[in-house]
């Protein structure tokens, strides 16, 4: 599956403008990485984001996220996020959730 590189690109800005990212390509897109931790990324025209456990139920209710499935099965502490409703500021609130949820993690 491609990915939406003008989304992947508008991620990648937006992360790098705090620390510097790595990208790899996973689960058919492209996930940015800080510090070897996954904060999101981008499959098809959608934006799957880390999740904190405490933040998932909330992060759910907000327009256009579901959860982010991989054949068939659940992935805890991700969240699908559909291309429609990803304006900037949108796009920047859900980075920013993501980043936190990844800076719990220990480097790797």
């Amino acid at each position: 599956m491609a990915y939406d590189e003008v989304l992947a690109e508008r991620v990648r800005e937006q992360l790098e403008a705090t620390e510097p990212v790595t990208a790899k390509k996973m689960f058919g897109g492209l996930v940015f990485m800080v510090q070897g931790n996954a904060v999101a990324g981008v499959v098809g025209d959608e934006l799957f984001v880390r999740v904190a456990p405490e933040d998932a139920v909330e992060a759910l209710a907000r327009p256009g996220a579901r959860p982010f499935e991989v054949k068939g099965r659940v992935s805890k502490g991700w969240l699908l996020v559909a291309g429609e409703v990803l304006d900037d500021d949108v796009l920047d609130d859900w980075l920013h959730l993501g980043w936190e949820a990844a800076a719990e993690l220990p480097p790797k």
